[in-house]
């Protein structure tokens, strides 16, 4: 076994939860040792056979083996240097959680608050809960039944490993236990006034006169919810804050209101739900959260979840925020993209313009990329706005090695050159940089397929990549053998050839022609086809689909 991938399998699977990931030893590898692509066949072979031994240890086996070759593994702390230590955090006993909505799947945006989560648990050897954050909000912000393993899928795909799974929709019994304790404690009271009494109160600093009623009343109106004996509307339960504090929104806030919605798990079950800011300061006490990483944005539930830790006299987890990430090109709002998939206009939650993870695993988005890309901006508060060309960058250089480069035209023009030598194939490189893992057979004809983007080159002298020159026409000429360095180059397919579909970023299927190889490609490969971008091909009985990745 060669002891240098060895030594990078093991130190990628420590990485990334004990299982290191192919492609990204072979960069390793590679950039270490450029020499060894003149034989990227064998290499590939040798990494994965090896990847494959290590994956199978267990990350305390990997720990130890990689310490054999003198290289004791540092804490994380040193290794993860684009973000900043926690404070207050002890090894082995930090406890995060990831707070998922199940409106759908996770998308780009989400994935700055899971692999934050997960880095930092990973350096502190800590513990990571799964808790979906699924009580009932607003009509607007609905579950969606199918999200949960949707979520649960694209956290996989991305390597991050939770340690417990919570829903809140099990929990109502325990929220209001707690809810009729801080009745009790004359922490909470039952309101009946309207939102827009409500509102308005909040705003004028005016008490309503629930505020004031005794404890024993209170119990009553919170029983009668309970019991539902108060229908949608008719009553809330409220945190008794200060009615003069300078920010309304944090002048008593709705703790828990009555919803007559079914929930898409346990039904009609239950008559009251609680808002967001009651429901984590309970769980983030008795899940022993002890860093809670969220926007920035969220500011007003910090403040209650603090006032609330302080009156019971729990201890408090530390705040972490960062700030809200934005992809350039990037529809990230779940709620317009369901509208889209109801209407039609896009064909599901992998459709390329969702930018869900479900959408860049089709794309062929690599989870190391996205890894690196969220480590590359830290834990700014800052909001940003960041060109997609950055997590692309991150791709290509995971993918560029282990994508096979193809010709596929995207808008067929038909030329013939009837004068062309009397060849039936010719060879070319599979890859132009690792020549040793072979060439692939292109079929040659008089008939030619070119890019109808190229004919307005024609009457001009054109090399044919791996061809030759031509002057270009609907009746081409041959000139020569040789390309010239001068002339520009352009891709063509010949008879025969196999039709594929091409998915692209923007939604719009385009029907190609690409040489007959790529019927041999293997389902979920990367490739490059020329002159337009990395492809990952999904193959089924319908045919062949490339889903365009990027340039």
């Amino acid at each position: 076994m060669d002891e240098n991938i060895l030594r990078h399998a093991l130190a990628n699977a420590l990485d990334h939860d004990g299982k290191a990931n192919g492609g990204s030893v072979i960069g390793s590898v590679l950039a270490q040792n450029p020499e060894l692509k003149k034989d990227i066949k064998s290499l590939v072979k040798q990494v994965n056979e090896i990847v494959k031994y290590v994956n199978g240890l267990s990350t305390e086996e990997q720990r130890l083996r990689l310490e054999e070759f003198g290289m004791p593994v540092k804490p994380k702390e040193t290794e993860e240097v684009g973000l900043p230590g926690l404070v207050n955090a002890e090894d082995g006993k930090v406890v995060m959680r990831l707070a998922p909505f199940p409106s759908g799947p996770l998308h780009i945006g989400n994935a700055r608050m899971v692999l934050l989560n997960d880095m930092y648990v990973k350096r502190y050897h800590g513990k990571l809960v799964l808790v979906f954050d699924d009580t009932i909000g607003s009509v607007e912000k609905t579950i969606l039944p199918e999200a949960y393993d949707l979520i649960k899928a694209g956290l996989d795909w991305l390597g991050v490993k939770y340690d417990e799974v919570v829903y809140k929709s099990d929990r109502l019994p325990i929220f209001y236990e707690n809810a009729t304790h801080m009745i009790e404690k004359g922490m909470l009271y039952v309101c009946t006034c309207s939102e827009k009494k409500l509102r308005d109160n909040r705003e004028k600093g005016i008490e309503c006169k629930e505020r004031s009623q005794p404890v024993d009343e209170n119990l009553e109106m919170w029983n009668k919810m309970l019991g539902g004996k108060i229908k949608k509307g008719g009553a809330v339960v409220r945190l008794r804050t200060d009615m003069q504090y300078p920010n309304p929104a944090f002048r008593d806030r709705v703790m828990l209101r009555i919803s007559d919605r079914e929930h898409p798990r346990v039904g009609k079950k239950y008559k009251v739900w609680p808002t967001l800011e009651f429901s984590w300061a309970v769980d983030d006490h008795l899940l022993g959260i002890t860093h809670v990483l969220r926007g920035k944005q969220l500011v007003i539930e910090d403040m209650v979840e603090e006032f609330i830790w302080d009156k019971m006299g729990w201890n408090k987890p530390m705040f972490v925020h960062y700030g809200m990430l934005k992809i350039a090109e990037g529809k990230l709002s779940k709620s317009e993209t369901r509208k889209m998939i109801a209407q039609k206009k896009i064909s599901g939650w992998d459709d390329p313009r969702t930018w869900t993870l479900q959408s860049l695993r089709a794309r062929g988005i690599q989870p190391d990329a996205i890894r690196k890309f969220i480590e590359a901006m830290g834990l700014s508060e800052a909001d940003v706005e960041i060109p997609v060309d950055i997590l692309y960058a991150e791709n290509r250089r995971i993918v560029d090695p282990i994508s096979n480069r193809y010709f596929a035209v995207a808008h067929p023009t038909k030329i013939v050159i009837d004068d062309m030598p009397p060849t039936k194939s010719i060879q070319a490189p599979l890859h132009p940089d690792f020549g040793d893992i072979g060439n692939r057979t292109i079929p040659l004809s008089k008939n030619i397929y070119i890019d109808k983007n190229d004919t307005k080159l024609f009457n001009k002298s054109v090399g044919m990549i791996n061809l030759f020159t031509v002057v270009l026409k609907k009746r081409a000429k041959y000139v020569s053998a040789k390309i010239s360095y001068d002339d520009p180059k352009i891709h063509w397919v010949s008879d025969p050839n196999v039709e594929i579909k091409l998915l692209m970023n923007d939604g719009k299927i385009l029907n190609a022609l690409a040489e007959p190889d790529v019927s041999k490609i293997n389902n979920g490969a990367m490739v490059q086809f020329y002159r337009m971008g990395f492809f990952k091909i999904e193959k089924s009985k319908k045919g062949i689909v490339a889903h365009f990745s990027h340039k």
